[in-house]
C-alpha cells in the first residue's frame, strides 16, 4: 500500500491533485478541505494516501492529515459506502462534524451527503458507532433542544446554505438550550464571518 507521497504539485483540479514524484505524475483524489490546505502549484508537499485496488482500476485518495485518512478508511468499510461517497462525505463535513453526526445518530445530516440515502446513513451510524468509539449522544439532544436544532438547520438550509456550512455554523453554540432565535443568530453570525 502507498501510505504517502512526497513530491511537487503539478496540477490542482476540482477534486484532485497531480503530484510529480520523481518524474511520475500521480493523480490523487482529495476532499475539498484537503485540496484547499495544499500549497500552490509548483510547491513540494507530502500527502497521506490510500490506494484502492479493484480488478479494473487502481485509485489513489489523498488526505491532509491522519485523522481524515483514518475516518475515510472506516467509512469505506460500511456496506454501500465506496471511496467516492466517503470522499464526498469528507468534502461535505469536517471529520469532527461527521463523527458528531454519528454520535448523535443524525440520519438527516448524514443523508444530506451526496450519494448517501436514509438507509445508508443508518448503516453508517450502526456500523461506525463502535469503531469510532464515540459516546452515545443520541439522547443528549432530546426534546426542545433537538427540535430547536432541527428548526434552525431547516431554516438555514432553506436560505440556500449548504449542509456543511449549516453544520459548521450551528457548532459551538453555548446559549440557552431552548432559544431557537439565539441559535439562529449565532449561526448567521458565524456564516457571515463575524464570530469564530
Amino acid at each position: 500500500m502507498i501510505a504517502f507521497l512526497t513530491g511537487r504539485i503539478a496540477e490542482k483540479g476540482a477534486g484532485h491533485v497531480v503530484l510529480d514524484v520523481g518524474g511520475v505524475g500521480f493523480h490523487i483524489a482529495m476532499s475539498t478541505g484537503s485540496l484547499a490546505a495544499l500549497p500552490a502549484e509548483g510547491d513540494s508537499v507530502t500527502v497521506r494516501t490510500h490506494l484502492q485496488v479493484r480488478e479494473d482500476e487502481l485509485s489513489l485518495y489523498g488526505f491532509e492529515n491522519a485523522d481524515e485518512k483514518a475516518l475515510f478508511e472506516k467509512l469505506i468499510t460500511v456496506s454501500g459506502v465506496g471511496p467516492r461517497v466517503a470522499l464526498s462525505a469528507l468534502s461535505s463535513f469536517r471529520p469532527s462534524a461527521l463523527i458528531e453526526a454519528v454520535a448523535r445518530e443524525d440520519v438527516t445530516l448524514l443523508s444530506s451527503i451526496s450519494g448517501v440515502g436514509k438507509k445508508t446513513a443508518q448503516r453508517i451510524i450502526i456500523e461506525l458507532k463502535d469503531k469510532l468509539g464515540v459516546p452515545d449522544l443520541a439522547g443528549a439532544a432530546t426534546g426542545a433542544a433537538a427540535s430547536m436544532h432541527a428548526e434552525a438547520r431547516d431554516a438555514l438550509l432553506s436560505m440556500g446554505f449548504s449542509a456543511a456550512e449549516v453544520a459548521t455554523a450551528l457548532d459551538k453554540y453555548d446559549g440557552a438550550p431552548d432559544d431557537s432565535q439565539a441559535l439562529l443568530k449565532h449561526a448567521l453570525r458565524r456564516l457571515g464571518g463575524g464570530v469564530s
